[in-house]
C-alpha cells in the first residue's frame, strides 16, 4: 500500500496509534528512572537501544548488505540520531519531572511540524501546541537549570530523528530493516563508552540476569514497539503530520509520572494538556 492510500483510508488510526505509542514509551521510562539508581541515565538510554538492536536483529535478519552503503549510512543516522536523544532525554528526566522533560523536547517536533505547514489552520494548531507545550513543562531555569539543557539538547536531536526516520520509512519491510541496522549501528559505534559509563564492581545490587532482563524490556517498552509505530505512522500520515501526532506524547508523559513516579498534575499542566489535544484535533493530513 503507498502512502497516499494510508493517509486517505486511516485519518483516525494514526493518532489511536500515538497514544499506544506514548503509553509504552513512557512505561519504558518510568522503568528507567527506577535503574537510574544502580546506572548512570547514559547507560541506561544504551541498554535501551541495544536491547532493541538485539531483539530487532534476531526478528528480521537483516541482509549484510544493508548494513553498507547509502542504505547502512541513513539507517546509522537514523541509529545514532536516536541513541543521541535518548541519552539526552534519560539525562533530562533524571533531573527534571518526566512530563517537564518531554514538553520541552517536544519543542523539536514542532520545528519540523513548521517546515510543512502552510496553511492557517496549520498555524493555529502549531501556536496552540506550542503554548500548551510551554504551559505544561513549567520550567524554571533557577529549578534545574542542566536537566533544562539536556531537555532542549533532545529536542534538537527529536528534530532529527524524525528527519532520520523518514528516510528509512518506505514500507514496513524497509522500515523495519532500517530500525535493525540503525540500532545495531549505534550500540556498536557508541560501545567504549558503554564501557566507560559501566559501574564498577560492587556499585549494584542487581545480578547479570537481572541487568539483561530489564534492559531486554525496556528495549521492547521504549525502543521496539514506541519506534515501530513511528515507521507505520510515518508512512501514514506523512512527516508534519506526524510531527504535530507527537504532541499526544507529553500528554502520555505527563500521565505516565503521575502514576507511575507520583508526579502530580497541576491546573496549568491540565491547561496545557486541553491547548496540545485541541491542537491535535486542528492538523488533519493533507
Amino acid at each position: 500500500m503507498n502512502d497516499a492510500g494510508l493517509k486517505t483510508r486511516n485519518p483516525v488510526l494514526a493518532p489511536i496509534l500515538m497514544v499506544v505509542n506514548g503509553v509504552s514509551l513512557y512505561a519504558g521510562a518510568a522503568l528507567a528512572v527506577g535503574l537510574f539508581e544502580s546506572f548512570p541515565p547514559a547507560l541506561v538510554a544504551w541498554m535501551r537501544v541495544a536491547a532493541a538492536a538485539v531483539i530487532l536483529l534476531v526478528l528480521y535478519r537483516p541482509a549484510v548488505r544493508n548494513f553498507i552503503g547509502q542504505t547502512g549510512f541513513y539507517a546509522a543516522v537514523y541509529g545514532v540520531s536516536t541513541l543521541a536523544m535518548n541519552i539526552t532525554f534519560y539525562e533530562a528526566i533524571a533531573r527534571i519531572p518526566m512530563g517537564t522533560a518531554v514538553a520541552i523536547e517536544f519543542l523539536g517536533p514542532i520545528a519540523v511540524a513548521a517546515l510543512g505547514s502552510k496553511t492557517l489552520r496549520d498555524w493555529a494548531a502549531l501556536v496552540l501546541a506550542g503554548i500548551g507545550v510551554i504551559i505544561i513543562s513549567g520550567a524554571q531555569w533557577s529549578a534545574n537549570s542542566v536537566g533544562v539543557m539536556f531537555a532542549l539538547a533532545a529536542a534538537l536531536l527529536w528534530a532529527a530523528y524524525i528527519i532520520a526516520g523518514n528516510r528509512i520509512a518506505g514500507d514496513a519491510s524497509s522500515s523495519r530493516t532500517g530500525m535493525a541496522v540503525g540500532f545495531t549501528w549505534a550500540s556498536v559505534l557508541s560501545l567504549p563508552l558503554a564501557i566507560w559509563w559501566w559501574p564498577g564492581l560492587g556499585a549494584t545490587e542487581l545480578t547479570l540476569i537481572e541487568v539483561i532482563g530489564l534492559a531486554l524490556g525496556l528495549g521492547v517498552l521504549s525502543a521496539v514497539i514506541p519506534y515501530g509505530l513511528d515507521q507505520i505512522v510515518l508512512r501514514m500520515a506523512g512527516r508534519s503530520y506526524f510531527a504535530l501526532l507527537l504532541a499526544i506524547l507529553p500528554i502520555s508523559a505527563t500521565l505516565m509520572g503521575a502514576l507511575a513516579l507520583g508526579q502530580m498534575l497541576s491546573v496549568a499542566e491540565l491547561v496545557g494538556i486541553v491547548l496540545v489535544v485541541i491542537a491535535v484535533a486542528l492538523r488533519r493530513p493533507s
